[in-house]
């Protein structure tokens, strides 16, 4: 399974749900998995390199690369199809390199929050994503969400979303998320998170 964690808007979570999203997969479902960080800030490498220091053996792999990187990545990534591949994506839509990246999804993890900005290059993101995969399912994870949220944003936004995939629960803004290491996730985060990603990832934990 390669799923991709993206959206054309920086700052919405990617690195942070896609280290969340293997820690799920790895010490709670047992599932062989591999991180890919595009991202340019290679915040998940950072943070690999850090705490393989502290910890001892590592529950996965993180690897960085570039878009450039992937075509050669991608044919010894996926010689098993029973591993997780997760990919960290640049926040960005204007590169060709994300072409090949995009056709390769099985699934895509959007996070957003509920701003004007925000809703437009997630839609935007969705609609590009599509014309190059149409048939990738697509998770959009409404994130860092604070309380004070007009409900009539929410409303419009997810009725727009929602016909390109599947919406999920909101996750709150907490400090917590600070927390969080390649090594585990704090046992404070366990209801916010566990049900999003047991809805996500469901059918393919049973198929694997």
């Amino acid at each position: 399974m390669i799923c991709l964690f993206g959206n054309q808007k920086g700052g919405v979570g990617k690195s942070t749900l896609t280290v969340l999203s293997g820690n799920f997969l790895s010490l709670d479902k047992n599932w062989p998995v591999t991180i890919i960080d595009m991202d340019y800030q290679l915040s998940i490498s950072q943070k690999f390199e850090k705490a393989k220091v502290l910890e001892n053996k590592e529950p996965y792999d993180v690897l960085p690369a570039s878009l450039e990187n992937f075509p050669m990545l991608s044919s010894v990534l996926t010689r098993n199809k029973k591993d997780a591949i997760l990919i960290d994506l640049p926040g960005k839509l204007d590169d060709d390199g994300l072409i090949p990246v995009f056709q390769s999804a099985d699934l895509v993890i959007c996070p957003f929050s509920y701003d004007e900005f925000t809703f437009e290059s997630t839609v935007l993101f969705a609609v590009v994503l599509k014309k190059v995969n149409p048939k990738v399912d697509i998770a959009f994870i409404p994130n860092r969400i604070k309380a004070n949220v007009k409900f009539e944003i929410m409303s419009e936004v997810n009725e727009q979303l929602s016909k390109f995939g599947i919406i999920t629960a909101s996750i709150p803004d907490r400090i917590d998320f600070q927390r969080i290491t390649t090594f585990q996730t704090p046992i404070s985060l366990d209801g916010v998170i566990t049900p999003i990603f047991e809805e996500i990832f469901a059918d393919r934990l049973w198929k694997k």
